[in-house]
């Protein structure tokens, strides 16, 4: 079938089989979220030290989405997350038996790059067997079932760790890792039951370097690169590094209680991520709409909290948490964008340029907040303003490219191509040929 007709059966269950692999990165991604104390004895160092992993790691995955996007694009997401599964694999195995603070870095950054290569070749394998308009749906399933493997590092792993300890518990989720390369080699497919397997042919890098070039021009993929910018970063940074910090130290809860407030962003990625993704299946129009009213929502949610005199209340860092956390599926509009604005030959490029902006703009910002930290003596207020700056600069942007991206739809639509989405000329809307100004 094609990606027009309707999803087969087989092709749900090569998504089920690749999308179990993205489940095992993001559990690898924040498993360190509940090791950080027995890491911190195992290695011999302080919490300065600690953030360096989560910053190695975010800063590998960023810099990977690119190349990832082409190697999906050229060999293929079977191929890709095979060798996923494999590194992520070796990484645990590594960290398992790593007994130095340089060799415990050299794993995580082994897990970065098995993270990078997953979430690009699952979206791939969603724009192959999907019809279109299904695309967001099953995007926003994909990321859901990421934050499973999020739950999964939390009280499952902190119980093995207690329990058996640290070697055995990365040994054993690095070697369960390493087998699942056997499922994935034999049940995933690059295309759909009876459509014939692209040609692949070699490329020279200066070809790769101009298929990036031509993605990163097309309006609609800047849009999708500033839209996942703006909305995925400030839930990142809060669950990857800063959000016990600030509530404990910042705000004065115990840890405990720090903790369960932040499986708040989890269960609230979870509820409206499948939410939104049928949304925006049945009504595409509204998906920048969304993108707006969120980001000015989080614009309130920040005000309040920074702007709140002594400790905030739990009544209201539960709801203003849970608002912040649909930034996450917010940003899965982004990629959309890409399949939208793209031949499905480099939807997998496109898809990873995209895929930069969210990680691009966490790694600046925990790097910032933990500067400003550093330079204020620990005052959240003023170093969690970096959040506001970063979120006021990807917005203008966005709005930038999403001028530019509505006057190229009216330009396709005057020369009688078929458009993703169908929109109305405003009074504010750019003349088509001011699009790539």
């Amino acid at each position: 079938m094609s990606p027009a007709g309707r999803a087969s059966v087989r092709s749900w269950l090569i998504w089920l089989t690749a999308v179990a692999v993205y489940l095992l990165a993001v559990f690898h991604r924040t498993s360190f979220g509940v090791a950080g104390l027995q890491a911190a004895e195992r290695f011999g160092v302080g919490s300065a030290a600690l953030g360096v992993f989560t910053v190695l790691q975010v800063g590998v995955y960023a810099a990977m989405q690119i190349p990832t996007g082409v190697l999906v694009d050229r060999f293929g997401s079977r191929r890709v997350l095979t060798a996923a599964v494999l590194i992520l694999g070796s990484g645990q195995l590594l960290l398992g038996l790593a007994d130095s603070y340089a060799l415990g870095l050299v794993a995580r950054g082994v897990l970065g790059l098995g993270d990078a290569l997953t979430f690009v070749s699952v979206l791939r394998l969603v724009a192959a067997h999907f019809p279109a308009h299904q695309y967001a749906l099953i995007a926003s399933f994909t990321s859901a079932v990421g934050y499973i493997g999020n739950l999964a590092a939390t009280v499952p792993l902190t119980l093995l760790l207690d329990g058996p300890g640290w070697t055995v518990t990365f040994l054993a989720a690095g070697a369960v890792t390493v087998l699942y390369a056997v499922p994935v080699a034999m049940r995933v497919r690059d295309t759909p039951a009876g459509a014939p397997e692209s040609v692949r042919e070699s490329v020279p890098a200066t070809e790769l370097a101009r298929r990036v070039r031509v993605a990163w021009r097309i309006p609609g993929t800047r849009l999708g690169f500033w839209v996942h910018f703006t909305t995925m970063f400030a839930p990142n940074v809060l669950t990857l590094l800063w959000g016990v910090p600030f509530l404990v130290q910042g705000q004065g809860f115990p840890a405990a209680t720090a903790s369960a407030m932040l499986t708040v962003f989890v269960f609230g990625s979870m509820a409206g991520g499948p939410l939104l993704g049928a949304v925006i299946g049945r009504r595409p129009s509204l998906r920048m709409p969304l993108v707006g009213g969120y980001l000015g929502g989080a614009a309130l949610v920040w005000a309040v909290l920074l702007g709140w005199n002594g400790q905030v209340p739990v009544g209201v860092l539960v709801p203003a948490f849970a608002f912040l956390a649909l930034g996450g599926p917010a940003s899965m509009i982004g990629f959309a964008l890409a399949r939208d604005y793209n031949p499905l030959s480099r939807v997998g490029t496109a898809t990873g340029v995209v895929n930069v902006g969210g990680f691009v703009a966490t790694t600046v910002t925990a790097l910032l907040i933990g500067v400003l930290l550093q330079a204020t003596g620990g005052n959240f207020r003023i170093a969690l303003l970096s959040v506001v700056g970063v979120l006021a600069l990807g917005t203008f942007r966005m709005l930038v490219w999403w001028r530019r991206a509505r006057a190229c739809v009216f330009e396709a639509e005057a020369r009688g191509e078929a458009v993703p989405v169908r929109i109305h000329r405003h009074r504010w809307d750019r003349e088509p040929q001011e699009a790539l100004a």
